[in-house]
């Protein structure tokens, strides 16, 4: 089984910073690309930020030059730093990967639990 557990967070005021770790567990053959979802109530699920196994990121236009997405491959970990908030960042951010398991050589994807980030005075 795929275990995908974020943690990180929370309520901060306008202009602050949070920082969201995930981490992927069990029986997993190789990561492909892993990120960071979001959904604000009542509007649709959308992408944050992506990075492959490679590097290679991609971000939101609303995000850009504020959020910085993070892994270590070999802890099969994400990190997304989130600085200057907005309201408009409130959230339940979803971590995500594409991977195969050993069971299963096919890319799947995989979802966390999800967070909440909330971001009011």
């Amino acid at each position: 089984q795929v275990q995908l557990v974020e943690s990180g967070g929370g309520l901060v005021e306008p202009g602050g910073s949070l920082r969201l770790s995930c981490a992927a567990s069990g029986s997993i053959f190789s990561i492909n690309a892993m990120g960071w979802y979001r959904q604000a109530s009542g509007k649709q699920r959308e992408l944050v930020a992506t990075i492959t196994s490679g590097g290679s990121t991609d971000y939101a236009d609303s995000v850009k030059g504020r959020f910085t997405i993070s892994r270590d491959n070999a802890k099969k970990t994400v990190n997304l730093q989130m600085n200057s908030l907005k309201p408009e960042d409130t959230a339940v951010y979803y971590c995500y990967a594409n991977l195969q398991t050993y069971r299963v050589r096919v890319l799947r994807d995989y979802w966390g639990q999800g967070t909440q980030v909330t971001v009011s005075s």
